[in-house]
């Protein structure tokens, strides 16, 4: 019998009609055979009012401490409620809130962002959750919940239930992890600002976690840390009545959660100086045509108020030179064009620089303790381009990787 864990967010749960519907989906894959997990997210915008209550009542002074407290009520209220609908469609069912002695998430003690301990959530797993699923019941567990060693209760950041339901998944070993929204999975744009986006019918945990990072709010980001690459994941709607109805798949991941690379040839950076670069509409447009015609590959884009950079490869750099110059010649705004140096790409990426405070620093200061200058560097939320002297590219390497392997300890 497969086993899958369900999370039900809180649009799918916002309303006693779409409770029963929820119930109904669960009994259907239930009588088909399979052992269902289920995870509640709070319902509605109960954590949106929660906090908006707690904020006005003290003014202000309510301590994340309190925080979490309060708006726990939303999960846990929302867990004892659908387990009671699954109860009365003469199913099998328990919800599993913080003060039962079944309650699996360990978490650290940070309050209102709280990190899980995977090793002592899973042993709980085995030794609580386990044993209820063997008996072909179906638990409910809150979702954004955990308590920390010290048993006091504790919230893993807005979206949490994300984070609890591939938590629960990798230590359960599932067969599925099944996220039910209010969509039919990811679109290829929002569509509250596109017309006619389009279902991805797959997506990578990778280009999901940049979508979650800059915008896109159907997943917490930390929750794709804990994806299985073994055990399927997908994102549905409600709206279809099915948990095996086609959405959007959730693939891999593909990449170490931390990783460093560095381009195997050098690179040149090419500068256009001239007036206005950042307040001129068209600029950059005007000068990637003519490259990309030429099918020159741009590794990176540093611009300023009166010049801009182009990053491409060095055996690129003539027929680029070329190409932009005759650019340069017809624009109004631009004044010289000129090539600089053999220069070294490497790249660090980590999921861990988003929450890790002075990590630029972290990476730059063992560079210039040893003398190597940065010539440009690029960041992202999680990722850190750095741009080397050709000729120190390897000691940089190593520096580098040294930094990120402390890191992933």
């Amino acid at each position: 019998m497969a086993l899958k864990v369900v999370k039900f967010g809180g649009s799918s749960l916002r309303n006693p009609e779409l409770v029963r519907h929820a119930a109904r989906m669960i009994a259907k894959a239930s009588e088909e055979g399979e052992r269902i997990l289920v995870v509640a997210s709070a319902m509605g915008d109960t954590t949106d009012e929660l906090i908006r209550y707690a904020q006005e009542a003290t003014r202000g002074k309510v301590s994340q401490e309190e925080l979490d407290e309060i708006v726990s009520v939303g999960e846990i209220l929302s867990a004892r409620i659908l387990a009671a609908a699954l109860r009365s469609s003469g199913l099998k069912a328990r919800a599993i809130t913080p003060e039962k002695p079944e309650w699996p998430v360990v978490t650290d003690g940070t309050p209102g962002n709280a990190r899980v301990d995977l090793q002592a959530t899973e042993e709980k797993v085995k030794q609580l959750l386990l044993p209820i699923i063997q008996r072909g019941e179906i638990p409910v567990v809150c979702g954004f919940l955990g308590k920390d060693r010290s048993n006091r209760l504790r919230t893993l950041g807005r979206g949490g239930s994300d984070i609890t339901a591939f938590v629960l998944s990798k230590c359960l070993r599932a067969d599925e992890t099944i996220l039910v929204t209010d969509v039919d999975g990811i679109l290829s744009a929002d569509p509250r600002k596109v017309d006619n986006p389009q279902l991805l019918p797959e997506v990578t945990v990778e280009e999901l976690r940049d979508l979650a990072r800059y915008g896109m709010g159907k997943m917490h980001p930390r929750a794709l840390d804990f994806k299985d690459p073994h055990i399927k994941a997908k994102i549905i709607s409600y709206k279809h009545g099915d948990l095996k109805a086609r959405g959007t798949e959730i693939m891999g991941p593909h990449e170490a959660p931390s990783a460093i690379r560095m381009h195997p040839s050098p690179l040149v950076m090419i500068t256009i100086v001239g007036e206005d670069m950042q307040t001129t509409p068209g600029i950059l447009y005007r000068t990637v045509g003519p490259l990309s015609q030429l099918g020159v590959n741009i590794f990176g884009v540093s611009i300023g108020p009166r010049s801009f950079s182009l990053y491409v490869a060095k055996e690129d750099e003539d027929r680029s030179l070329k190409a932009l110059h005759e650019v340069v010649k017809s624009d109004a705004h631009m004044k010289s064009v000129t090539s600089a140096g053999e220069m070294a790409l490497i790249v660090c990426e980590s999921e861990k620089f988003i929450d890790t405070p002075g990590m630029i620093a972290k990476l730059t200061t063992p560079l210039a303790e040893e003398g190597i200058n940065i010539a440009e560097m690029m960041t992202s939320r999680a990722s850190i381009s750095f741009l080397i002297d050709w000729q120190n590219r390897n000691r940089a390497f190593e520096i580098l990787k040294k930094v990120m392997e402390r890191l992933d300890q």
